[in-house]
């Protein structure tokens, strides 16, 4: 059965962005740079909302996202309509209920889902996520905070599978899902 994994970027205070908060949340550096390219040119299907698609595929042109247009990638969406431009996608139409146990159970390399705050939040309350990482930002957004991340989740237990520090101020928090 394959993986499912889940990499999302999220502030100590739990939120995916601020109302004015840059790339990264402004903490971009050479370790985070290269974890991203690491887990990148790893083998993977890489899954995503439609508003993680819309962002990410007006790079598909930008010879450093040559890897990425190189993978498959899995887009799930109602909104999107096929062809997608982006080379080596696939749209899926369904609820991700039925259509990711279907991919788990393929042969295949693992499934990879990158940003996609709702199509994270699904899986998880469906039990579909086998592995969550969390690149922490040493950053509270409070007042300015967008996109909690884990608003209207059920309670989860986590076993923590690694910590790696980053560029000496970011924390990647690695858990089985249980």
């Amino acid at each position: 059965m394959r993986e499912l994994i889940s990499d999302l970027f999220v502030t100590v205070d739990g939120y995916a962005r601020g109302r004015n908060s840059p790339a990264f949340f402004g903490y971009g550096g050479p370790d985070l740079h290269a974890w991203i390219d690491e887990q990148t040119s790893r083998p993977q299907v890489t899954v995503m909302g439609a508003n993680t698609y819309r962002v990410l595929s007006v790079m598909a042109d930008d010879p450093s996202s040559s890897r990425m247009t190189e993978l498959p990638k899995i887009v799930f969406s109602r909104s999107l309509r096929a062809p997608l431009t982006w080379a080596n996608t696939t749209l899926i139409a369904d609820d991700a209920e039925t259509a990711v146990p279907a991919l788990k159970g393929e042969p295949g390399d693992p499934l990879r889902v990158i940003g996609s705050l709702s199509l994270v939040r699904s899986l998880l309350r469906l039990g579909l996520v086998d592995r969550l990482r969390l690149m922490l930002f040493p950053q509270l957004l409070g007042a300015s905070g967008r996109e909690p991340v884990f608003s209207d989740l059920p309670d989860l237990n986590l076993d923590l599978a690694s910590t790696t520090v980053l560029d000496g101020r970011l924390v990647l928090l690695e858990y089985l899902v249980v």
